[in-house]
């Protein structure tokens, strides 16, 4: 007959590995809730200042407006541009109403980018629309992103340190962050501006397919101000 203290091992091994097993349930089942709700998660990305230039791009699982899921680290081994953008804001309209930002788009899709356009605006502001509505709306404006990701707690904006609409961050086959601004050169809400304009994408994703550095990394973002939630 097993001793008293070999019993008692095997019980605290059997405890161990039961908790270890529910820890794993857990971390599975709040994933699971998360994206059932349309929420968004950041992967392994304390709370900390937004990354710089020349650091690493923060992984986060969000859904799009279609109700699929995007995580960031699956397109590792490809450029990708985050697009923060809001159909309310006038900087937004100025892009998408002239055809800058869906041409932009286009071209950066057609080299095999990665485009998410990125909604951080909170469920009580006026100008917030259902996944639905916001799909709708891309359309009319004749927008080509890869997909458009509902950010409505503002977890993936905040961890980027996007203050405006639209805010551009451009993330290397690596996951580092090589690019951090506004779209252009001319922060007006003027679509006029657009022809005089440096489109900061255009010629980042061009210096970095053609195997050069990209000479103007970083650049101040312009537009209107993200509505967080709180």
């Amino acid at each position: 007959m097993p001793s008293l203290s070999s019993s008692a091992a095997r019980s605290a091994r059997a405890a161990r590995h039961a908790g270890a097993a529910l820890n794993r349930a857990s971390r599975r089942a709040v994933i699971a809730a998360a994206v059932a709700l349309g929420s968004t998660l950041l992967i392994g990305a304390p709370a900390h200042a937004a990354p710089a230039v020349g650091q690493k791009a923060p992984d986060f699982v969000a859904m799009d407006t279609r109700g699929a899921q995007h995580k960031l680290s699956d397109f590792a081994g490809k450029y990708v541009v985050l697009e923060w953008t809001n159909p309310g804001c006038p900087f937004v309209r100025k892009h998408y109403g002239s055809g800058n930002m869906p041409a932009t788009q286009k071209a950066a899709t057609a080299k095999g980018v990665v485009w998410l356009a990125i909604n951080s605006t909170e469920r009580a502001a006026s100008d917030y629309l259902q996944p639905a509505a916001f799909d709708g709306w891309m359309k009319t404006q004749s927008g080509a992103p890869t997909a458009v990701l509902m950010d409505e707690d503002g977890s993936i904006g905040q961890a980027y340190g996007a203050r405006t609409t639209p805010h551009i961050f451009i993330i290397d086959p690596k996951g580092t962050l090589v690019y951090a601004g506004g779209i252009d050169s001319i922060p007006s809400s003027r679509p006029d501006d657009i022809q005089a304009a440096t489109n900061y994408v255009t010629q980042a994703l061009g210096e970095a397919f053609g195997g050069r550095p990209i000479s103007t990394a970083a650049t101040r973002p312009y537009g209107g101000s993200i509505k967080y939630k709180g």
